[in-house]
C-alpha cells in the first residue's frame, strides 16, 4: 500500500503539476511539500500543520482528504516547533534579564547626577535670595525710580497703547484647535471563495508603527508574511501561550494565513479585524493605506 507521500506525488505528476505549481496555489513552502512526498512528517512544524498541509495539497489534486489522512500516524510526528518555542522563550528571558541588569547598573549614576543638579539649584536659589535682601541694592532701585519719574520716562506717550490695552487685545485672539488625527479602520476590498478563501482588506492610517496583536481562544495556527511572501511569523497557537505583538512596521501589506479562525482574534494597532467570511480556514492580504 502506497503511503501518503507517494499517493500525492503520483497524483501531482499525473496532472502535470510541478512542486512550484503546488507551492503557488497552496502557499505551502516547497521544502514542506518535498517532506510530505517523502513521508518525512517530522520535518513539518507540528501535527496540526501536518494535517493542514496534507489537506490543502490533497484538495488541489482532487483527492479524498479523509481517506488520505487515515494513513497519517500523528503519534510519530515530533513537534520540533515546541522545541523552538522553548528556545524562543529562553532567549526572551535572557534579553529581559540583560535589560534589568543594565537598568540597575545605570541607576546609581543617574541618582548621583540628580543629587548634584539639586545641590546646584539650591545654591543658586539661596544666592538669589541673598541679593534680593541686600539693603544697598534696594536703595539703588528706589533712586532709579525717582530719577525716572522726574524725567517722565515711565509716563505713557500720548497715542501709544498702554500695557493693559495690549493685554486686552492679546486676550481677544482665539487659539487655533489642533487638527484631530484620522482614525484607523478596516475596509473589505475583495472576498475570497472556497474552503480556504483568499480575501483582501485595507487598513487605513496605520501610522509609523504597525503591530499585529493576537488573542488565542482555541488551538490554531498563524502564518504571517510580508509583501515579498517572506515568513515574518509562523506558529501553532494554544490558549495558554503568551504571544507578544508582531511588528510589521514599514511594510506595504502583510499576508495572514489563519488555520482556525474561531480560535484566534486579531487586532492591528488595537483595531479588531473582522474576518471577511465565515470559513474556519482563511487567508487574508492586509494592505496599509494612508489617507
Amino acid at each position: 500500500m502506497m503511503g501518503i507521500g507517494e499517493t500525492l506525488r503520483e497524483a501531482r505528476e499525473a496532472k502535470g503539476y510541478t512542486l512550484e505549481d503546488i507551492q503557488e496555489t497552496t502557499k505551502i513552502q516547497k521544502r514542506y511539500l518535498i517532506a510530505i512526498e517523502q513521508n518525512d512528517f517530522q520535518s513539518l512544524p507540528g501535527k496540526f500543520y501536518a494535517r493542514a498541509f496534507i489537506k490543502e495539497y490533497a484538495q488541489v489534486l482532487d483527492l479524498d482528504v479523509n481517506e488520505l489522512l487515515q494513513g497519517l500516524d500523528e503519534e510519530k510526528i515530533q513537534t520540533k516547533r515546541d522545541e523552538t518555542i522553548q528556545y524562543t522563550r529562553m532567549e526572551r528571558s535572557k534579553r529581559t534579564s540583560s535589560k534589568s541588569s543594565f537598568v540597575f547598573s545605570v541607576l546609581p549614576s543617574l541618582i548621583v547626577v540628580l543629587l548634584i543638579v539639586g545641590i546646584i539649584f539650591v545654591a543658586i536659589t539661596l544666592y538669589q535670595r541673598t541679593l534680593d535682601n541686600d539693603p544697598g541694592q534696594g536703595n539703588d532701585t528706589e533712586n532709579d525710580e525717582i530719577i525716572r519719574n522726574i524725567d517722565g520716562q515711565d509716563q505713557n506717550t500720548p497715542g501709544e497703547p498702554d500695557d493693559e490695552g495690549d493685554s486686552e487685545e492679546d486676550d481677544g485672539v482665539e487659539e487655533q484647535e489642533e487638527p484631530v488625527p484620522p482614525q484607523s479602520e478596516f475596509t473589505v476590498v475583495d472576498i475570497g471563495e472556497g474552503n480556504s478563501p483568499l480575501s483582501t482588506v485595507q487598513f487605513t492610517n496605520p501610522g509609523d508603527e504597525i503591530l499585529i496583536q493576537i488573542e488565542v481562544t482555541e488551538r490554531t495556527y498563524l502564518d504571517v508574511r510580508n509583501s515579498s511572501e517572506q515568513i515574518t511569523y509562523q506558529q501553532t497557537l494554544t490558549p495558554d501561550m503568551d504571544v507578544e505583538p508582531i511588528d510589521v512596521s514599514g511594510e506595504e501589506k502583510v499576508y495572514l494565513n489563519v488555520g482556525y479562525t474561531p480560535g484566534l482574534n486579531i487586532m492591528i494597532n488595537d483595531v479588531p479585524l473582522e474576518y471577511p467570511t465565515d470559513k474556519e480556514h482563511q487567508k487574508i492580504w492586509v494592505e496599509f493605506v494612508t489617507e
